[in-house]
């Protein structure tokens, strides 16, 4: 019995050795290589498609409709084609301002007959009684405020165009998401574009963007660290002061 435990033992500790020794290269199994489109990113991907339209062309011309060059145009002319905004945001802002009023008034009217009343009121009264009313106010009011911003932005994202307006406008909207391990990184932009604004190389800044929405935030463990708990916040609801 001795003689078999210590087998045993010696069976467990070659064992051990050998998981301590493995390869380095060893880790996490690799994907297998597929079709990129069963991909769960790609599956949920839904774009906007243009309408079919057939091209035009005039009788002994090369030129085709709906075209703004002689030879191929790159840049986006059609509902679900891709630009690319660039956002080079760099503003600096200091306001400050001083307020200060000040108002007094005094008025003095006698109230006359009244209908009757003050003359009632006389005969009433053991006093004589004069109707007259004194009216005082002052008001004084003192304001201050500052404001300093400097922001400095700089990315870029690819967005896509959406609709086509009856004046021949564009509307956009681009989404990123890149996540590094427990956080998420977002940025959002929509709004609306002129085709001539867009340059050769199918970019358009982003002040050229009218009505534009620019959002970039995160979500994820670093971020939820960085707010008040629950029970923090619905303090600060209950307790306004």
């Amino acid at each position: 019995m001795l003689r078999r435990l210590t087998a045993l033992s010696a069976a467990a500790l070659a064992l051990s050795a050998c998981a301590s020794f493995d390869n380095p290269l060893d880790g996490p199994d690799l994907s297998e290589v597929g079709d990129p489109g069963e991909q769960r990113e790609a599956r949920i991907v839904r774009m906007p498609m243009p309408t079919d339209h057939s091209p035009v062309q005039s009788p002994n011309s090369l030129w085709e409709a709906n075209k703004r060059s002689f030879f191929r145009d790159q840049r986006a002319n059609n509902v679900g084609d891709i630009l690319t905004v660039l956002i080079d945001i760099s503003d600096q802002a200091r306001l400050r301002n001083t307020t200060s009023r000040s108002r007094e008034a005094e008025n003095e009217f006698e109230v006359g007959s009244l209908f009757g009343i003050a003359g009632a009121l006389d005969d009433a009264l053991p006093d004589r009684f004069e109707p007259s009313v004194d009216l005082e106010s002052s008001s004084e009011s003192r304001g201050e405020g500052e404001i300093n911003r400097n922001e400095r932005i700089n990315l870029r994202i690819a967005a896509v165009v959406t609709e086509r307006l009856p004046n021949g406008n564009f509307v956009i909207a681009g989404r990123q998401e890149v996540r590094v391990n427990a956080e998420l990184r977002e940025l959002r932009i929509a709004g609306v574009i002129r085709p001539e604004d867009i340059t050769g190389e199918n970019t358009i800044p982003y002040f050229k963007v009218a009505e534009a929405r620019i959002a970039y935030g995160g979500r994820g463990t670093i971020s939820r660290m960085q707010q008040p708990g629950y029970g923090q916040r619905v303090y600060d609801v209950v307790v306004p002061f």
